[in-house]
């Protein structure tokens, strides 16, 4: 075993650790605070009120935290793997923004409200769509700098359509509560949530990691990669449906949330090395690392009795830790651009 490949090893198990630590926690925060015992009591037996906070609205939360940060991580690792970039991350294809459409569209029509089970189906109902017109746009053997472009039109076009119907919501109650909905936010949610979002996430990992060692060879280029015998178009295609699916499901379910598929990959970089096959599985760990954390915050800020909301909303809290991040990476690139010869 390389040193590269212990150290991965060691942060792997780390990080799958801190998931289990910060699972217990989550149980435990909240309005109704639950010692460790009562917590796990709850989980695993009983029929008190404990039992019913923790199983029936802290265990979908939670599970949720893990699913959609695993998702993000692993979706910014793959995109950077295939994009070669390390600033891509999973909004650049249209997806979350298409979802925000569909689940937006319900809110203000008196359909459902935002944390019914509609919301979700219609959200990832605009994602399909996005996947649908994306490859429909590009063709299926298209270009990187094509599908790229698409992709923005795409969520320009989704990005519009969603101010579109907050400008035209019925009231200004169904306009709060698309905007509130898409600060992104995992307050109220239900097993009904994670049932129906954990099919997308299932068949978005199996879609990404069966193309990770692809990422390894498109390190040399495209057409070095074709000539060892990888389908760039084909590869190509199954990450950025693989991206949607698993995106635009979280994005439904817990509205727009930010910036954790860019930080994941770049936390554990540094110790796995660049191979972008190898950085995959610790970021799919450290994005569910960063969510669960997140979300344990939001419930530890003392809520002003007089606000409209009862939580800070997660993705107030994951754009304030990403944006800083990006920023320093963007002055990094600059520095070493400023320093390479001319």
């Amino acid at each position: 075993m390389t040193r590269a490949e212990s150290s991965g090893l060691r942060l792997n198990l780390t990080l799958a650790l801190l998931i289990i630590v910060l699972a217990v926690i989550s149980l435990m925060v909240g309005p109704a605070a639950l010692s460790p015992r009562e917590a796990l009591v709850g989980l695993f037996g009983g029929d008190g009120a404990a039992a019913i906070i923790v199983r029936d609205i802290r265990l979908p939360r939670t599970l949720l935290a893990i699913l959609i940060g695993a998702t993000f991580g692993l979706a910014g690792a793959a995109l950077q793997g295939l994009l070669r970039n390390p600033l891509a991350e999973p909004a650049l294809f249209g997806a979350p923004q298409a979802a925000s459409v569909g689940a937006s569209f319900v809110i203000a029509y008196g359909l459902a409200g935002a944390t019914s089970f509609a919301v979700p189906v219609a959200g990832i109902a605009g994602a399909l769509v996005s996947i649908g017109g994306l490859v429909a746009i590009a063709g299926r053997r298209a270009s990187l700098s094509v599908t790229l472009l698409a992709g923005l039109a795409l969520a320009s076009l989704a990005g519009a359509a969603t101010a579109l119907i907050l400008n035209l919501a019925p009231t200004p109650y169904a306009a709060l509560e698309i905007a509130f909905w898409l600060l992104g936010s995992l307050e109220d949610r239900s097993v009904d949530h994670l049932l129906i979002a954990t099919p997308f996430f299932v068949a978005s990992w199996l879609l990404l990691a069966l193309n990770v060692q692809a990422f390894r060879a498109l390190t040399l280029g495209e057409d070095a990669a074709a000539s060892l015998g990888v389908d760039v178009g084909r590869t190509r295609l199954m990450v950025v449906i693989g991206v949607a699916l698993g995106v635009g499901a979280s994005v439904a379910v817990a509205g727009s949330i930010g910036f954790i598929g860019l930080v994941a990959p770049h936390l554990v970089r540094r110790a796995v090395g660049s191979d972008p096959a190898r950085v995959c599985l610790p970021a799919t760990l450290m994005g569910a690392v960063l969510l669960i954390a997140a979300d344990i915050g939001v419930r530890l800020v003392p809520a002003n009795p007089n606000a409209t909301a009862v939580e800070i909303k997660l993705g107030v809290v994951t754009a304030l830790i990403g944006v800083p991040f990006f920023l320093a990476m963007i002055f990094r690139e600059r520095r070493l651009l400023d320093g390479a010869p001319s």
